[in-house]
């Protein structure tokens, strides 16, 4: 099949490059000239493991190239997949101009019978509105479809080749047999459903996943406050077969590019349609205000940060991606910085000053876990690398009180208390 994707950002890279090595004609369509020029060269703009090399093993295959033109990537495409980008607005609703914009480029150049599938996430709607403008520039007959991603950031090559679910959203028999034919290869379960409800799916999940989050945050507020100890209440509940021990992440709330985009976009969402109240805006509020609930907590604990030495280990919102969108890091150390702080950070594949353009004279990102806590007052453990976890931080105790504020519950609070550290997990006894 002749596929085009519009965007080069995570989704639309990693869905170029897989579908390409599906054994598909590809071509990855994007107004960036300077983007363009760097993927035909084979350079991911984004850290994610194995995508690089799979880019540049289907453009040397000759299945996937990348343009500018939009005549040329459109002309003979039997599919076109928008994957741009979608903004909160001002007002936190989907900012869909990216999306409607590539839906009038691409019209003069449909060739008849073509589907325009939208992996952006939006809101339902969305397609009726793209297709509606799409007809007023050509006359050639053509389909919608709606192809939600649900990728993960850190293993999105191998959740696109070994996806939970494909899911197509469409109303013509026509479109269902060829994204299924499409789609085969992955030997995925596919659901067939409206547009509205493969729009909503995608809303749905990660609002869910971001809900559970919050919620076993919520619990350990409480456990902070009676003795109990989070974990252990986890491993209670997680037996339950009807709730299960996975996805209970109690720290700093949820970051990232999509869930706290598409939270905050279906509550907005959820207003339009006179849904004020509901679960979705309280989320929302919570997870905005966590961090700095902690933070007035964790100061207290150690007396104030100011003139403290602090380190914060880990820049990015989650291990395995140098992704620092809504990363809890861009909050705290503006914070510490603010309260007179002196710190150091460290990550394997982030860069602060480079994502954020904040700079701190009392901030500084060393190369190495060692210089990062070296005479620190407070350690901060805020993203899970693994050579975060693992560090022998009994082997560094300095001579003085210091204190690990373990904001994943990573580490065993036994030993690092044996070490001599004062341990703070979140909702830990």
């Amino acid at each position: 099949m002749h596929i085009t994707i519009i965007g080069t950002g995570f989704v639309g890279v990693v869905s170029a490059a897989i579908y390409a090595s599906l054994g598909n004609q590809v071509i990855g369509l994007d107004v960036d000239q300077e983007k363009i020029n760097k993927l035909k060269k084979g350079q991911v703009p984004f850290f994610e493991p194995g995508l690089e090399d799979l880019l540049i093993e289907q453009q040397q295959a000759g299945k996937l190239s990348f343009t500018t033109s939009y005549q040329e990537a459109i002309s003979q495409s039997e599919l076109i997949i928008i994957a741009v980008g979608t903004p909160s607005a001002p007002d936190e609703t989907a900012d869909l101009r990216y999306v409607m914009s590539s839906a009038e480029s691409l019209a003069p150049y449909l060739q008849k019978d073509a589907i325009i599938a939208i992996k952006s996430t939006v809101p339902p709607g969305t397609l009726e509105k793209l297709m509606e403008l799409v007809k007023q520039q050509t006359k050639v007959k053509f389909y919608g479809a709606s192809l939600p991603e649900f990728l993960r950031e850190g293993s999105a090559v191998h959740d696109t080749l070994h996806p939970d679910r494909i899911v197509i959203g469409a109303t013509d028999d026509f479109v269902f047999e060829k994204l299924d034919q499409l789609h085969q290869a992955l030997n995925a379960p596919i659901v067939h459903c409206g547009v509205a409800s493969a729009q909503m799916a995608k809303y749905t999940a990660n609002t869910y996943l971001a809900t559970r989050i919050t919620f076993i945050n919520e619990i350990a507020n409480l456990c902070q406050k009676n003795g109990a100890d989070i974990e252990e209440v986890i491993n209670v509940i997680g037996l339950d077969q009807r709730i299960g021990q996975h996805y209970w992440y109690p720290g700093l709330g949820y970051g990232g590019s999509c869930f706290p985009k598409d939270v905050k976009e279906l509550a907005a969402y959820s207003r339009t349609v006179g849904e004020e109240g509901n679960l979705m805006n309280k989320v929302n509020e919570i997870n905005k205000q966590r961090i700095f609930d902690l933070l007035i907590n964790f100061e207290k604990q150690i007396d104030g940060f100011a003139n403290k030495k602090v380190a914060v280990l880990g820049l990015s919102f989650k291990p395995n991606t140098d992704d620092m969108r809504e990363a809890p890091s861009t909050k705290i150390i503006p914070y510490l910085a603010n309260k007179g702080a002196d710190i150091k950070s460290f990550d394997p594949m982030a860069n602060y000053e480079q994502f954020t353009k904040e700079k701190y004279q009392n901030h500084q990102q060393v190369n190495t876990i060692e210089e990062a806590i070296k005479e620190a007052d407070a350690i901060f453990l805020v993203v899970e690398w693994p050579e975060i976890v693992q560090f022998p931080y009994a082997q560094y105790k300095e001579n003085k009180p210091q204190t690990i504020f373990d904001c994943r519950n990573q580490l065993n609070p036994e030993i690092i208390k044996q070490a001599n550290y004062q341990y703070v997990g979140i909702g830990r006894s």
